[in-house]
């Protein structure tokens, strides 16, 4: 597998279209990866819908560039995505994504189409070390490929979002809470994924690092912050690995590369990356604020050796809760319809407001990732503070 990474830098979208071209020559040209009279989908990462300052979706700028370029080639572009949990995968939903997102401006500037096709098809996939069956986006099915156009941003339950986990845009919104359901454990979420990424198997992976997110990523809750960077490569995994490099998130705190690494795929470290335009030691944001989720990753080393066998008793008391903000929600119910444990009720009291059951609550982070008014909170618990555990690893 092709391990190699592309950096150019882009100090910021008004050059997007000039850095792309020179992201594309170093890769070997557009016409490596696109063929006139194909259908090419260009899978955006549409979260929700949110403003392209957010920083909480693929900047217009970058998805108008690559459009171009296909369209250059004699290509049909489609601009596609499935929004998070909690949003309903219709025309009403997908018109209000795109128009917010800037998408309706890329499309009409770059002659792209966006996709309306809102039916599904359930896919086999035997080879699937979890999973072997998907139920994904009908225009995935149908194009000849797949180019994923990514954003940099931290998550609070995978700890990074990148390009592996922008192929989870392919289920259906409604239908995601389900592998949340299911697939409590951040290992079975992360092998989940690198499933379905072989499944996608998208051509070619690139970054939106211009702008990118800090902190509670990868919703409203996250912070923008400028990195200043375009990447690119046929291999998702290892455009991931060069992004957590970047923003100073170890190995140990990714999932997804440690589920890779149990797998035996290669990459599963730096080492086994080869960077071409940038050097790593130059490219890394110092400072850059992970998520506040990210100590749970690390609990068992923080346990001593009489509180380690309670460990898996103890979850919910050593993780991060999400609390809603009475006053910032608006009960929308859009954390209850994405709650895959159903622990979410809107209360009908003399200000209708959201609630969360922590006994049912199973630590997804659904609600806080997809509020969009920003309305819930994560806080520590009392035994996370007791067990010695800190105030969360912000930045590396």
């Amino acid at each position: 597998m092709d391990c190699r990474v592309y950096i150019v830098s882009c100090p910021d979208y008004d050059h997007a279209d000039e850095k792309m071209q020179l992201l594309f020559s170093m890769m070997g040209g557009i016409d490596r990866f696109v063929k006139a009279g194909e259908k090419i989908v260009l899978k955006a990462n549409l979260l929700q819908a949110a403003i392209p300052d957010q920083a909480v979706t693929t900047h217009p700028r970058i998805v108008a560039a690559a459009a171009r370029m296909v369209k250059g080639e004699g290509a049909l572009p489609i601009i596609a995505d499935s929004p998070g949990a909690g949003y309903k995968y219709n025309s009403k939903t997908l018109n209000t994504l795109y128009r917010k997102s800037g998408m309706l401006e890329a499309a009409e500037a770059s002659g792209a189409e966006l996709n309306f096709d809102t039916t599904c098809v359930a896919v086999s996939f035997p080879r699937g070390k979890l999973i072997k069956h998907f139920e994904v986006i009908n225009p995935v099915t149908t194009a000849d490929g797949v180019l994923g156009l990514c954003k940099l941003k931290t998550h609070t339950l995978m700890s990074i979002t990148g390009a592996v986990k922008n192929n989870f845009g392919v289920i259906p919104g409604l239908s995601k809470p389900g592998y949340h359901a299911k697939l409590h454990d951040k290992a079975q979420f992360a092998d989940m994924l690198l499933d379905l990424a072989e499944y996608v198997s998208p051509r070619l992976s690139i970054m939106d690092a211009v702008v990118g997110m800090e902190g509670d990523g990868p919703g409203v809750a996250g912070f923008p912050r400028h990195v200043g960077l375009l990447l690119g490569s046929v291999n998702p995994l290892a455009l991931d690995i060069v992004a957590s490099e970047i923003i100073g998130l170890r190995r140990e705190q990714n999932p997804l590369l440690i589920a890779a690494a149990k797998r035996g795929i290669t990459p599963s470290c730096i080492e086994e990356v080869e960077l071409v335009g940038a050097e790593i030691s130059k490219i890394r944001v110092p400072g850059y604020r992970l998520p506040a989720t990210i100590e749970e990753l690390g609990i068992r080393e923080h346990l001593t050796w009489w509180q380690k066998p309670l460990g898996p008793y103890l979850k919910d008391w050593l993780s991060q809760a999400p609390r809603v903000r009475g006053k910032k929600c608006v009960a929308c119910g859009i954390c209850r319809d994405s709650c895959p444990a159903g622990a979410i009720t809107i209360l009908d009291t003399k200000r209708r407001a959201a609630f969360i059951d922590d006994k049912q609550c199973i630590r997804c982070y659904c609600c806080h990732e997809l509020c969009p008014e920003g309305a819930v909170e994560l806080r520590r618990s009392l035994m996370h503070r007791l067990l010695g555990i800190g105030a969360g690893e912000r930045s590396a």
